[in-house]
């Protein structure tokens, strides 16, 4: 007679056949998790005290697909119900990415009892505070480490190490395509085309690279990051989210004359009462650590009143950093099933949904008070920059310092770089409509924020 433990999360767990796993999905990520589920890793199985996790099902959407790795075929299935419904199968996987059908798949997983291991941002970002509320009301786990830093350990350090802490700001280079690309147009001096073309053609960017360029995938990220740093809910629809596309490669120039780096820049900061979250290219002051983040690398700066400031960096995708992060999640799961611990939930905002403590203010975007980077293309000749000087001051905004670059004798143009001091966005927003009204402005070309450990 086949012997059971009793598993105080979730159904009893058979003692002898080990922790079933269903994966979902057997893309860049999915395939490595199953190879390594499936093989010998440097001569030992990946298990806790013979309790195995072993892999009985994989979901796939187009089984004639060629993979790198030759999953087995008694393995895999395009019907979910054999995962999501299979008794012998204790934890879930998800690997598909995308918000649907993805979501429904945990939510189901869920609710016949099953633990859930997800890398899923999107659907964390979105749903994240209902399906840990779930988890909860099932009594089963839901793990989501790999969802923001791939392979970069976050979610469990402001989950857990840092809790005591008052956290306040959040600095993070959060997609490896845009760092790249950026990486690339400095490096190279290549255009923001030919950059996004090699990082396609290297793997580092999808044939479709909205998500990454125009800054959603950060923005999924930074939902995360800040609804569990600040403990209040943060809905991507409250993050300002402003891409890549509109960089030139003259921006990098100038901005390294002026001492700084430009990067995607995902920030969250918290005051007294109220949050601001934003999603943004930004300029950086070189000798800044996150300044030095090249290439696929990403980085995520925390600080808080105790800890003070804290960088995790590394690889925050791929297939071999983000599937070591799932299969943390998924052994730390068999860890407290085979001990029969009650592992902690996510603690905070997003395993109750509500916040804890008072509701914290998003703040709009028109109240943000920082620097700015002003490219502006103009008539050569005398007086332009006074009558520039002249709108900026009627804003209230002070120049911090100018220069002139690129005369054009030919078409009697010239290029004018301006930086600020802290001045309000709603005033910034202002003075750039005059701009673009005046005769002697040809055109607006480039509006970057600066961020400064001061601001």
């Amino acid at each position: 007679m086949e012997t059971t433990s009793i598993n105080s999360q979730g159904a009893d767990l058979p003692k002898y056949r080990g922790i079933g796993v269903g994966l979902l999905g057997a893309g860049v990520v999915g395939s490595r998790v199953a190879e390594f589920l499936l093989a010998k890793h440097s001569g030992e199985d990946l298990n806790f005290n013979h309790h195995p996790l072993t892999l009985r099902s994989i979901l796939i959407r187009n089984p004639q697909k060629d993979r790198e790795f030759q999953i087995p075929p008694e393995l895999v299935t395009t019907d979910p119900a054999a995962l999501l419904e299979n008794p012998d199968i204790d934890l879930i996987i998800e690997v598909m990415g995308g918000e649907y059908p993805a979501a429904d798949y945990l939510n189901r997983a869920i609710t016949n009892s099953k633990h859930v291991v997800t890398a899923n941002k999107e659907v964390m970002a979105k749903h994240g505070p209902e399906l840990l509320a779930q988890a909860a009301k099932f009594n089963v786990q839901l793990r989501f480490e790999a969802s923001v830093g791939g392979g970069i350990p976050i979610i469990g350090p402001l989950s857990n190490n840092l809790v005591a802490d008052d956290l306040y700001s959040i600095r993070a280079i959060i997609n490896g395509t845009t760092n790249f690309i950026l990486s690339s147009m400095v490096r190279g001096r290549l255009s923001f085309e030919t950059a996004l073309e090699e990082a396609q053609r290297l793997g580092y960017a999808e044939r479709d690279p909205s998500n990454d360029i125009d800054g959603t995938d950060a923005a999924y990220k930074l939902a995360i990051l800040a609804s569990l740093a600040f403990q209040t809910r943060i809905h991507t629809s409250d993050i300002y989210v402003e891409g890549i596309r509109n960089l030139h490669t003259r921006d990098f120039q100038y901005a390294s004359e002026l001492g700084y780096a430009i990067k995607l820049l995902a920030v969250g900061k918290k005051g007294a009462n109220d949050v601001q979250v934003r999603v943004h290219p930004t300029l950086i002051p070189k000798e800044d650590l996150l300044a030095k983040v090249e290439g696929a690398y990403n980085a995520i700066q925390i600080e808080g009143h105790l800890i003070g400031s804290v960088m995790f960096s590394g690889l925050g995708a791929g297939g071999l950093p983000t599937a070591s992060a799932v299969l943390s999640d998924a052994l730390g799961i068999a860890r407290h099933l085979v001990s029969q611990e009650r592992a902690p939930l996510t603690d905070g905002v997003l395993q109750s949904g509500d916040p804890v403590g008072k509701t914290l203010h998003v703040q709009p975007l028109d109240e943000l008070k920082t620097q700015y980077y002003i490219r502006l293309s103009v008539h050569d000749r005398s007086g332009v920059l006074a009558q520039i000087a002249s709108i900026m001051g009627d804003h209230g905004i002070s120049i911090a310092s100018v220069i002139q670059k690129d005369a054009n004798l030919s078409l009697g143009t010239a290029e004018i770089v301006i930086t600020t001091h802290p001045s309000r966005e709603v005033a910034m927003q202002k003075a750039l409509a005059k701009f673009r009204i005046l005769p002697v402005v040809d055109a607006v070309e480039s509006l970057i924020r600066l961020e400064t450990a001061s601001l």
